[in-house]
């Protein structure tokens, strides 16, 4: 697999000013991608306004939205008493909308939030100061929740995936799943010098971007004082909608699961580690829907990964065998619906 990254593009006569050194300072720049998202954007700027930290900056990339968005950015910019900046470019995904942000952030300290999400008042304050406290440390996180304004009655839940509990390492954990939100996290910003740009995709970009900094070993920092929370909206879509139809996003799930397979090498995760087990099948069954899109360059791919990451648990061997056999000989769409097939017949006679 290569990676194709896409350089951020800024619209016609946006000039990007080089990012000065906030060496020295507590700075922390918070970077929000938006696309046709105006209503949220000022719910999520005002999350960020309501820190009690200082100093703060604002960098809000406008992903080529169609709507007021732009406008709305640019009042805000306006009339903040914090910097505020805005930067237009033409849509290319979250990845580098983020990226384009990072490029001219100043601050010593990075929190990238989505346009959608909030942050409450004191995450920056709770979160430097672990930083400042545990001067090793990389990455510093602590709960985070969630509403879904889907339901008749929005309530708070939480705390999501991990974020409730600390730990030392993002691996191996992160081998079963992405255990933090984006807006949980505040990185160190030269950790994120250190590993690389965001890469230009629409599905599992933050995901593989955090496997790099995993990578690093970077030792983590944790809060118990609650730092932000996630939306969902009943008429408001994500990108990684469809992730399992859209061969376009399929193909940048296959490239991200690599990666995260590479880190988690890089960083001594074992083979017979029983999240390595878990990733193995995960990457088998992703294979699999792969092949049912009619994404077979990323089945292919996703299949020869399971099999190196299973290499040394047995209970995957006769799955793998079988499946690869049926794919030489049938394709990998083909033999994706057969597979499929059968499983549900099994099911069906399982549940008589």
């Amino acid at each position: 697999m290569s990676f194709d990254p896409l350089p951020s593009i800024a619209a016609p006569g946006t000039s990007s000013p080089p990012r000065r050194s906030a060496e020295g300072t507590d700075l922390v720049s918070t970077i929000i991608p938006v696309h046709n998202r105006a209503a949220l954007l000022r719910e999520a700027v005002a999350s960020v306004l309501a820190q009690t930290h200082r100093p703060i900056e604002i960098l809000i990339v406008n992903d080529g939205s169609v709507d007021d968005t732009a406008a709305v950015a640019e009042e805000l910019a306006r009339c903040s008493p914090d910097p505020i900046r805005v930067i237009h470019q033409r849509n290319a995904g979250p990845g580098a909308a983020r990226q384009r942000g990072l490029e001219i952030a100043e601050g010593r300290f990075i929190q990238f939030l989505d346009s959608d999400d909030l942050l409450l008042p004191g995450k920056f304050a709770a979160q430097v100061g672990a930083l400042r406290r545990e001067p090793h440390c990389q990455i510093c996180y602590g709960p985070s929740f969630e509403e879904n304004h889907a339901l008749p009655t929005v309530q708070r839940s939480g705390p999501m995936r991990g974020t409730g509990e600390p730990r030392p390492y993002l691996f191996p954990k992160l081998l079963v799943e992405r255990w933090w939100t984006t807006s949980s996290p505040l990185y160190r910003r030269d950790l994120l010098d250190r590993i690389g740009p965001w890469m230009p995709w629409i599905n599992e970009e933050d995901w593989e971007y955090d496997a790099r900094a995993g990578a690093t070993g970077a030792p983590l920092a944790w809060v118990s004082e609650p730092v932000s929370v996630r939306r969902i909206h009943l008429a408001v879509g994500h990108l990684s909608d469809g992730g399992c139809e859209d061969p376009r996003k399929l193909a940048h799930r296959a490239l991200a699961q690599e990666s995260l397979f590479r880190c988690a090498r890089e960083v001594g995760v074992s083979r017979r580690a029983p999240e390595m087990a878990h990733f193995a099948r995960a990457a088998f069954l992703l294979s699999r829907q792969c092949g049912l899109a009619g994404a077979d360059q990323a089945s292919r791919d996703l299949f020869r990964l399971a099999r190196r990451a299973s290499s040394l648990r047995r209970r995957l061997a006769p799955d793998l065998l079988i499946y690869g056999l049926l794919a030489s000989v049938l394709g990998w769409n083909r033999a994706a619906r057969l597979s499929m097939g059968l499983r549900q017949r099994i099911l069906t006679v399982r549940g008589r």
